[in-house]
């Protein structure tokens, strides 16, 4: 999935800028001009990770020329772009997987998961969201 970036150009001496005008408050920031839309897409994930975390609603990508057509965005220093995030993060379906773990690591596992009223599948997936 591609969210269109804004790029502020950067020098010698200043780093280069980026803005997704899609996700409020989501930027970044490189030295040069790929770490910058390299960082642009590690902040998407963040961002929507966070979004779906706390409830909210992510919105999906707005085509490129609706938003440079209503732009504060414009001129020489500016350049448009595009940073790629993996639809799986839209993803809530559930998933059957076989893992495969020490006897004694699963007994740990059943017996906090049962102290916290939670299932197996559950407590994983909670340790794993919180790491």
């Amino acid at each position: 999935m591609n969210y269109p970036i804004v790029i502020e150009t950067g020098s010698e001496t200043q780093a280069f800028g980026v803005i997704v005008p899609d996700l409020p408050g989501c930027f970044s920031a490189g030295d040069t001009f790929d770490q910058a839309v390299s960082g642009a897409a590690e902040a998407i994930t963040l961002w929507i990770e966070d979004a779906i975390e706390n409830g909210q609603s992510v919105p999906r990508p707005s085509p490129l020329d609706q938003l440079r057509a209503g732009s504060e965005w414009t001129g020489a220093g500016w350049v448009w772009g595009f940073a790629t995030v993996n639809p799986a993060l839209f993803d809530e379906s559930a998933e059957r997987i076989n893992i495969t773990l020490p006897r004694r690591i699963l007994a740990r596992l059943d017996r906090r998961a049962k102290e916290e009223n939670e299932t197996r599948s559950g407590m994983i997936a909670r340790l794993a969201l919180s790491a």
